[in-house]
C-alpha cells in the first residue's frame, strides 16, 4: 500500500473504504466521531459499508469495560452513520461499542456530566497510544515501527480501530479502582488538550499504562494543574515520549518522530513531533514526570522474562512506602516491571541512590525503588526502573515507572503503595504535613549552611549530610580537639558585621565556639559567652540571638571577640517562651517551645509578639533553612530527619 506524506492523507479514508475488504476481513467496520462524550451528550458513530449486498441493519451492544456491565441497542438501517445518545446514567469509564454483524469494536470514554462533583480523581485514558498502535505494521497506515521508512507520519481517528492493544496495560488499574470502591472521573488524554478547564475540578490526575503521546497543550495544561496544588499520579511508563499534535479540530494525529521530515521543525522547532527531549524541542519528559525513558528498559521478546524482576527499597520510610512492612533493601513488586519502564540518572552515597538531575529530573525528586534491568539489553533494551515523588510548584508528582503496575495489584505491597498515594495526593491540604528524609542519629541540634547539614549530638559530636530529599546517610565529623556538651548550633547565611561564615555552638557551660562548616577536622574555638542560663541559638542580623529564662538577647558580631570570657554586651530584645530550639532564616527567626509548638519573628532588636505557625509534629530540633523547617523526630523508627513541606499561615500568641 501507498506510503501516506504530507499531502495524501486526505485520501486515507477513500483507500480505506475501497480497501475495507481486505483490512478487516470483510467486515463492515465502524468508529466514533470522538474519542469521549460527556455524561448524557451525543456521540456519533459511522460506518465503512463492506461487501455489497450485506444486511443495512445492525446491532449494538455496549459495554462498561470496567464495571462488566452489557448494554444493548438496535441501530436504524441508515447506512452510513448512528448516534448514541449516552444516558446520565451511565458512570464515567471506558466503554467498547460492538457492532454486529461483524462491525468491528469501537472503544470510548464517558466524562462526568459535572467533573469532580463527588469524585476527587480523574483517570486519563491514553487514546493517542492507541491510535498510534492502530494497524501496526501495516505500511502507511501506523505510527510504528519507528524506524520504518514506510510508517505513517500523521493518522486519521475517523477510521476503525484504535482501541487498546491486546496487553490491554490499562485494565488492571481500572477494575481494581472499580472493586475496591475507589470513586474517580475518567477522559481520553486528548481531552487534556480539547477541554479546557477540565483538571479545574479535581485534586489528582492518574495516568495509566502506557501514556506515551503528549501534545504541547497537554503538557502545558498538566504542569500548570500540578504547580497550582493539583497532583500527578504515574502508574504508567514510557510516560510522554513522543511530542504530537492534534490537527482537524483533534481528529487527525501528528507524529513524525524525525524532526527532519517535519516541516514544523524548521519554523518553530520546539514543537516539532520528536522525543520530548531532544535538542530541538529541549522540554526532556523528566521535568513533568521526574523519569524518561532514555534511562529505561524494555522488554519485547519475552514478556515471562520481565515478570521475574522486582523493585529494591531505596527509602523504606517513605510515606508512600507506609504499612508495607518494607524496609531499605527489600525487594517488592515482583511482576510489576515491563514491558517498558522508565528511569532517572542516579548516582549513589554509601548504597543510597540520588538524583543527579543532568537529565531534567528536579532536585526534589525523591528515589523511593530501583531496579536494574540491564540484561533486558538480549530482548528489547537494556536499563532500570526508578519510583520515586517530587514537589512541582504547590503539587507533587508520584511516579510507578513501569506500564505493568496495574497487573501487580493483587500483590498486597503493590496495593498498598497504591492506596497510599491516591490517599495522600486526594487529601484535603493540611496545616502542617512533614515528611520524612531518611534515618538520623540523635541530635540535640541542627543547622542548615550551603549544601549541608550539620548537627550535634550529646557528647559533642558532630555529624553532617548533604541537604537532600534523599535519605542520604550521615557522616562522623572529626571532631580536632577537646569534646564538649554542646545545646545549640548555628551558622549565619553570609559574613556580615565582622563574623566568620562557619558554625558558631553554644556549650552547656555557656561558651561560644566557632569551626569552619566544613567536613573536614577543625578545632572548636572558643569566642565568646553567653548569659547564664542561655539554651537556645541562632545567627541572624549580623549577630547573635540566645534564649535565657524567659528572655531573648543579641550581640553583635562586632563584639564577640572581646566577650570570649565574659558574658557582657548582650542586649535584652523582650520575651520568648520556653525554647527547646532557635533557628533563623532569611530574615526571620524560628523557634521550637519546649511543648511542641512552632513560632516566628522577626529579628528586630525590640519587643514583638511571637507568631505561631503549628504543631513541630515530634521534632525535638529545629533548623530554617531556605523555605524549609528541618527537624529531628527521636520518637520515628530509628530517628528520623523530616521536613515541613507546608508552613501554616502565621498567628499572634
Amino acid at each position: 500500500m501507498a506510503y501516506l506524506n504530507e499531502t495524501d492523507l486526505g485520501a486515507q479514508m477513500s483507500a480505506i473504504e475501497e480497501t475495507v475488504a481486505e483490512g478487516w476481513g470483510g467486515r463492515y467496520a465502524a468508529y466514533a466521531r470522538a474519542t469521549s462524550c460527556v455524561q448524557g451528550g451525543d456521540l456519533e458513530f459511522r460506518f465503512l459499508d463492506g461487501p455489497a449486498g450485506a444486511p443495512p441493519e445492525r446491532s449494538v451492544r455496549i459495554a462498561n469495560v470496567i464495571t462488566g456491565f452489557t448494554h444493548a441497542y438496535q441501530l436504524s438501517a441508515a447506512r452510513e452513520h448512528w448516534t448514541l445518545k449516552v444516558p446520565r446514567s451511565w458512570p464515567s469509564g471506558l466503554y467498547r461499542a460492538e457492532f454486529e454483524p461483524d462491525g468491528g469494536e469501537v472503544w470510548f470514554a464517558v466524562r462526568a456530566a459535572r467533573p469532580g462533583g463527588h469524585q476527587a480523581i480523574l483517570v486519563s485514558l491514553p487514546f493517542a497510544t492507541w491510535q498510534a498502535y492502530n494497524r501496526v505494521g501495516d505500511p502507511g497506515y501506523g505510527l510504528y515501527g519507528t524506524e520504518q521508512h514506510d510508517r505513517a507520519h500523521r493518522v486519521s481517528f475517523d477510521r476503525p480501530g484504535g482501541g487498546p492493544a491486546p496487553e490491554r496495560w490499562e485494565e488492571g488499574l481500572m477494575r481494581w479502582l472499580h472493586r475496591t470502591g475507589q470513586t474517580v472521573d475518567y477522559c481520553s488524554n486528548l481531552d487534556l488538550h480539547l477541554v479546557p478547564g477540565l483538571l479545574d475540578h479535581y485534586r489528582l490526575l492518574v495516568c495509566n499504562g502506557h501514556d506515551e503521546y503528549w501534545t504541547w497543550v497537554m503538557r502545558d495544561t498538566v504542569e500548570g494543574f500540578v504547580a497550582a496544588g493539583g497532583n500527578l499520579a504515574i502508574f504508567s511508563g514510557n510516560t510522554c515520549w513522543w511530542q504530537m499534535r492534534l490537527e482537524d479540530e483533534g481528529r487527525t494525529m501528528v507524529c513524525y518522530r524525525d524532526a527532519a521530515l517535519d516541516p514544523v521543525a524548521a519554523t518553530d522547532p520546539r514543537r516539532a513531533t520528536t522525543e520530548w527531549s531532544s535538542a530541538l524541542v529541549g522540554r526532556p519528559e523528566n521535568t513533568l514526570t521526574g523519569l524518561s525513558f532514555r534511562q529505561g528498559a524494555g522488554c519485547w521478546t519475552d514478556f515471562d522474562l520481565m515478570l521475574d524482576d522486582s523493585y529494591r527499597v531505596a527509602f523504606g520510610d517513605h510515606w508512600a512506602l507506609a504499612d508495607t512492612g518494607l524496609r531499605d533493601g527489600d525487594s517488592f513488586a515482583r511482576g510489576a516491571l515491563g514491558y517498558e519502564t522508565d528511569a532517572a540518572d542516579l548516582t549513589w552515597i554509601d548504597g543510597v541512590p540520588r538524583v543527579t538531575g543532568r537529565d531534567g529530573t528536579p532536585a526534589s525528586f525523591t528515589v523511593l525503588a530501583t531496579a536494574d534491568l540491564r540484561h533486558w539489553r538480549d530482548f528489547g533494551q537494556g536499563g532500570a526502573a526508578t519510583m520515586g515523588v517530587f514537589t512541582l510548584g504547590r503539587g507533587s508528582v508520584f511516579n510507578a515507572g513501569t506500564i505493568n503496575w496495574g497487573r501487580a495489584l493483587d500483590d498486597p505491597v503493590v496495593e498498598r503503595i497504591t492506596r497510599n498515594v491516591l490517599e495522600r495526593f486526594t487529601a484535603p491540604p493540611e496545616p502542617a504535613r512533614w515528611e520524612a528524609l531518611g534515618p538520623t542519629p540523635a541530635l540535640r541540634c541542627l543547622v542548615g549552611t550551603g549544601d549541608r547539614l550539620f548537627g550535634l549530638d550529646g557528647a559533642g559530636i558532630l555529624h553532617s549530610r548533604e541537604i537532600s530529599c534523599q535519605n542520604i546517610p550521615w557522616s562522623v565529623i572529626s571532631q580536632g580537639g577537646e569534646a564538649f556538651e554542646a545545646l545549640a548550633i548555628t551558622a549565619p547565611r553570609e559574613a556580615m558585621g565582622g563574623q566568620a561564615q562557619g558554625l558558631y555552638a553554644l556549650g552547656a557551660d555557656g561558651s561560644i565556639r566557632y569551626r569552619d562548616a566544613t567536613t573536614e577536622p577543625r578545632q572548636w574555638l572558643l569566642v565568646g559567652r553567653a548569659p547564664a542560663g542561655a539554651d537556645t541559638l541562632a545567627a541572624c542580623h549580623e549577630g547573635l540571638f540566645v534564649s535565657c529564662q524567659g528572655d531573648l538577647s543579641y550581640l553583635p558580631f562586632r563584639d564577640l571577640p572581646a566577650s570570649a570570657e565574659l558574658a557582657k554586651g548582650w542586649r535584652l530584645v523582650g520575651p520568648a517562651p520556653r525554647l527547646a530550639s532557635l533557628s533563623a532564616s532569611i530574615g526571620r527567626l524560628f523557634a521550637l517551645t519546649v511543648d511542641g509548638r512552632i513560632l516566628s519573628r522577626l529579628p528586630a532588636l525590640e519587643p514583638l509578639p511571637w507568631q505561631e505557625h503549628g504543631l513541630a509534629g515530634g521534632c525535638m530540633a529545629l533548623a530554617a533553612y531556605s523555605g524549609m523547617l528541618l527537624g529531628v523526630d527521636p520518637a520515628a523508627r530509628s530517628g528520623l530527619l523530616r521536613r515541613l513541606i507546608t508552613l501554616p499561615g502565621p498567628a499572634a500568641v
